[in-house]
């Protein structure tokens, strides 16, 4: 029996709008992992399609951007989003803010299927449980996107007016931690003449290209949009790559900026690079290729640290202090100095970086949770 949760507005008819916990059927499916909560939306009347997961809040409230996708299929939706939430909940805690994780996705073409019905019906969803999750951008939304969704629930970050579009945080933090990957694998202070090959040319892959380029590196880059590749080409001079041949440039480093599993047993024997470091999340298929990495050598920055920068922007705006972009550069700031002790600490143990970086934020979590205090770990305070 599907359980409907009410949104405090109007009442709905259960066959128009309802949210299903699935958190009990969900438990059996291979990417499950303790999750507290999750939850299927279907909105008859504007299409929605939308499932939701909270992986853990013993830090704060999940927090997590809402991707737009259209998913072959239910199965993959949950796959993506369980891993996705996972991953939110180490990213908190690795960039000490006061939230957990969590994680939506809505089956849908960002490029067709988005209306402003089927944003606020989505909104109503995300109000309905009770503050527990706050969302913001994510492949296929929007900072127009979330200011339709804000106009049912006030659970919504990236707004415009106040922090807006997360890419440039995030895009700032992926390429202090390129630039920290470069000083502890290849002994350089500078990335000019680097070569670096950029999957992906959404907001934080143009972004990433604008910083790269600005400091002189050497840059080939792919994306399955042709409009976005020319524009990047024109802007930049950077050479473009076909996206099936983007793992076989001759690159010092490799940033993937698009969707996740990007790193498995097809691409990973085409890498030449010394670095994997870039700004898509889940970009290990499976937790043994991070450890192929280790063992080929090459440098991986953990996905869900290098890519911590929108988190911490977007936090800001739960804060006394607000948000503010020079606020945000400089808790930012601070990625760059997490990655440089967790490669030490790599080092020092033989261990692949993300198996470091699991063990810290998980630590982390435990040790709240014996204390009893949520919030334990302050927004921008010291992740290493």
């Amino acid at each position: 029996m599907a359980t409907v949760f009410k949104t405090g507005r109007a009442p709905v008819r259960d066959d128009e709008f309802l949210i299903e916990d699935i958190t009990r059927d969900a438990s059996g499916h291979p990417a499950f992992d303790r999750h507290e909560t999750v939850v299927r939306v279907s909105d008859k009347s504007s299409g929605l399609e939308a499932i939701i997961a909270l992986h853990d809040t013993t830090l704060g409230p999940a927090m997590g951007g809402t991707r737009v996708w259209p998913y072959e299929n239910a199965d993959a939706a949950l796959t993506d989003v369980l891993r996705l939430s996972r991953a939110m909940t180490l990213k908190a805690a690795m960039a000490g803010v006061q939230t957990g994780g969590g994680k939506a996705v809505i089956i849908a073409d960002p490029a067709t299927d988005k209306s402003e019905a089927l944003l606020r019906a989505y909104g109503r969803a995300v109000e309905s449980l009770g503050g527990r999750f706050i969302t913001g951008e994510d492949v296929g939304l929007t900072v127009a996107d979330a200011d339709a969704i804000a106009t049912e629930t006030s659970h919504v970050m990236g707004t415009s007016g106040r922090a807006g579009d997360p890419a440039p945080a995030t895009a700032y933090g992926v390429y202090l931690g390129i630039r920290a990957a470069a000083r502890r694998r290849l002994k350089r202070e500078d990335l000019a003449g680097l070569r670096i090959a950029v999957q992906g040319l959404g907001n934080v892959g143009r972004s990433l290209v604008e910083l790269l380029s600005a400091d002189r590196a050497v840059l080939s880059v792919a994306d399955i949009d042709e409009a976005a590749v020319e524009r990047t080409v024109q802007a930049h001079g950077v050479k473009a790559v076909t996206p099936d041949r983007i793992y076989d440039c001759d690159a010092d480093i490799f940033a993937p900026c698009a969707m996740g599993g990007v790193i498995n047993d097809d691409t990973l024997v085409r890498l030449s690079c010394a670095i994997v470091a870039g700004s898509a999340n889940n970009q290990l298929l499976e937790p043994r290729h991070g450890l192929d990495l280790h063992d080929r050598g090459i440098l991986y920055a953990p996905d869900y640290v290098i890519n911590g920068g929108g988190l911490i922007a977007l936090s800001l705006e739960m804060t006394d202090d607000g948000y503010s972009w020079e606020r945000a550069r400089e808790k930012v700031d601070g990625i760059g100095a997490t990655l440089e002790a967790l490669f030490e600490a790599a080092v020092a143990e033989n261990l692949p970086p993300e198996r470091i970086a699991d063990r810290m934020a998980f630590e982390r979590i435990a040790a709240a949770s014996r204390s009893g205090q949520s919030h334990a770990v302050s927004v921008g305070g010291d992740a290493a």
